[in-house]
């Protein structure tokens, strides 16, 4: 085997790079020396504060022998991952405004604040359907549940992405809006008919296609109707090769979900599915695990002609087609200053109230936070955002674990749950629902009112099925902490 097909093979893997409050990327930093190393085709950026990430993307693109990928899931805006950013309200919540400009602008704002980063490819927009309550991972990830909508809706977000440098990313072909389980946590099947497949849920793809997107992911789910090996869609040459390459046309970049994930890797290392996944179709793989031991299963396979050579040389091009598509030149468009303004302001308007009026908060208001994602790896610990916001309304607002006697106002319950990856649950725990019951209980005993404050998906909180006013904010990121703590304080 030449240097040459295993710096060819390298160039297909993108490693991750976390950053940690405590370290920032300074834990990652063997990984990334490594990587540039053995010439790796890109790398994932998860977390960061935005100077550091800018400054981290100029050294890696400066140190790499070909120009890199550098890739981040902003589905919620840059300031889903990194800090100084802007964050975003969720797609769902964006899109029941019914005004497609707003979510144009919002993708435009995305992609010119992640380029002022470095970062050249948003793995954006969710094209999932929105179709099952117990599908637990989709949820407000996803544009809706109308597949001629959807299908719109990701063209223009996709357009206005692409129009500012930034490679677009639609996912999880063919479509993770059926699944029942979470492929974070186990392997999965979707045991839909492919006429019914190929009416809807690949209705949005298409559009995808049509729009020009840079890249589609794969979902790590099988779809035995598409393919009878019951392999995931990622180590299927028939939904690959066939389905997507064949039949729709696709000739941009494929790449996978997370390859460490057990949808994928269920019964088979992750070196041996990241095999599979290049032979099926792929051209790049990301999180592809221990770079020497994938690299050394790619090597082998090459060699004994698992994996064909014109195959990969058609990935090695695709990969470096849009990596120079998106190499730097510096005259793109910065965020403006209007741009940022909208963007903040955009969170307060995608507010909504039920069963309201809200009534007007006392000078203290106590808050109660209820979690029903604190058994999930991985989720954001950051509660402030609700009291915080209020604060600087200058209300005296205060975290309480129950109503006391220093407000006669209302209470207000903010109950953080949604649809998240690793939490494989799409209902509340029971606890969950007697902490939040009880804590109404002991305010309506002391004579105040409540208010509860969703912070997810609208489903979970009306779970409760509680007749109090409630405000949905769609996510518990702090962005929407902070829109529905002035939401609570807004005058009617």
């Amino acid at each position: 085997m030449s240097e040459q097909s295993r710096r060819d093979l390298a160039q297909l893997l993108l490693p991750v790079i976390r950053w940690t409050p405590d370290r920032g990327f300074s834990e990652a930093r063997p990984l990334i020396d490594h990587a540039l190393a053995l010439g790796v085709g890109g790398f994932q950026l998860v977390g960061g504060e935005q100077d550091g990430v800018r400054a981290l993307t100029k050294e890696l693109q400066l140190k790499s022998k070909h120009p890199l990928l550098l890739a981040a899931e902003l589905e919620r805006g840059a300031g889903q991952q990194f800090a100084g950013a802007t964050g975003l309200p969720p797609l769902a919540a964006i899109t029941a405004m019914g005004d497609i400009e707003a979510l144009r602008r919002a993708a435009r704002l995305t992609a010119r604040e992640a380029r002022t980063m470095g970062v050249n490819w948003n793995l954006a927009p969710v094209c999932d359907l929105d179709l099952l309550t117990e599908n637990p991972i989709v949820g407000t990830r996803a544009i809706g549940s109308d597949a001629r909508k959807v299908a719109q809706l990701v063209q223009a977000w996709i357009e206005a992405t692409q129009a500012e440098g930034v490679m677009g990313c639609a996912k999880h072909f063919p479509g993770l809006g059926r699944a029942t389980a979470d492929p974070h946590r186990e392997a999965l099947a979707v045991d839909t008919p492919a006429d019914q497949l190929k009416e809807l849920d690949l209705h949005p793809f298409r559009a995808a296609i049509t729009g020009g997107v840079a890249s589609m992911m794969t979902a790590h789910v099988a779809f035995p109707a598409l393919d009878s090996s019951k392999v995931p869609a990622t180590l299927s040459r028939e939904i690959l090769q066939w389905l997507l390459r064949q039949q729709l046309k696709f000739d941009n970049l494929i790449t996978s979900d997370a390859m460490t994930l057990p949808g994928v890797c269920d019964g088979r290392t992750v070196a041996d599915a990241c095999v599979q996944a290049l032979r099926a179709g792929c051209d790049v793989l990301l999180s592809p695990g221990d770079l020497d031991t994938t690299l050394d299963a790619l090597e082998k396979a090459l060699d004994d002609g698992t994996l064909d050579p014109e195959r990969i040389k058609q990935s090695v091009r695709r990969r470096l087609k849009w990596a120079q598509w998106v190499s730097p030149p510096n005259d793109w468009r910065r965020p403006s200053g209007a741009d940022t303004a909208w963007g903040a302001l955009l969170a307060d308007k995608v507010l909504r109230i039920d069963q309201g009026p809200v009534p007007p908060m006392a000078g203290v208001t106590e808050v109660a936070l209820v979690d029903d994602d604190d058994d999930v790896e991985g989720r954001r610990a950051d509660r402030t955002g609700i009291v915080e916001a209020m604060r600087l309304a200058g209300n005296d607002a205060r975290i309480v674990s129950a109503p006391t006697p220093a407000s006669a106002g209302p209470f207000v319950i903010a109950l953080f749950a949604d649809y998240l990856p690793n939490k494989g649950r799409f209902t509340l725990r029971d606890d969950t629902v007697a902490a939040v019951k009880g804590l109404a209980a002991q305010a309506e005993a002391m004579q105040r009112s409540v208010v509860l404050v969703g912070l997810g998906d609208p489903r979970w909180v009306q779970q409760l099925g509680m007749a109090v006013p409630t405000i949905h904010a769609w996510s518990g990121d702090r962005v929407m902490q902070q829109a529905a703590g002035r939401g609570l304080l807004r005058k009617k």
